[in-house]
């Protein structure tokens, strides 16, 4: 399985994940696999915010967990065949496990639909909803 990270600064989980341009990227065998580890840092134009459209790097993921994301940016992912995670858990690495594990895990698409407004808050993995 392989899992994007937003991460900005290469250590944390950031939000707006579709104006993200930095991704650290865990390819996972099993949740007791010790994932190996990618740093993707795309140009500017590669923000799925820029994207006009094609193949992507990031069209290679099973699954990206950031700590926020729009409507539009979730669509795109959906059509992609690649499910968002909203995560409050700052850590790349234990929201992954987190995820892994299957912890709170709700898919975005639907909350999304819910309530828009409240994406920026709401915990799919590692933590409280």
């Amino acid at each position: 399985m392989k899992i994007a990270v937003s991460s900005q600064n290469f250590k944390s989980v950031t939000g707006h994940a579709g104006k993200s341009r930095r991704f650290i990227i865990f390819d996972v065998g099993s949740p007791c696999d010790i994932p190996e580890v990618v740093w993707l840092d795309l140009p500017m134009e590669m923000s799925f915010h820029e994207f006009t459209g094609g193949k992507h790097p990031l069209d290679e993921m099973d699954m990206i967990v950031t700590a926020s994301a729009g409507q539009g940016f979730v669509s795109k992912m959906a059509q992609r065949g690649i499910r968002v995670v909203i995560s409050e858990e700052r850590d790349p690495y234990q929201a992954v496990r987190d995820c892994l594990a299957g912890e709170d895990m709700q898919d975005s698409m639907i909350y999304c639909q819910e309530s828009h407004d409240n994406v920026h808050g709401h915990s799919c993995c590692g933590g409280g909803a």
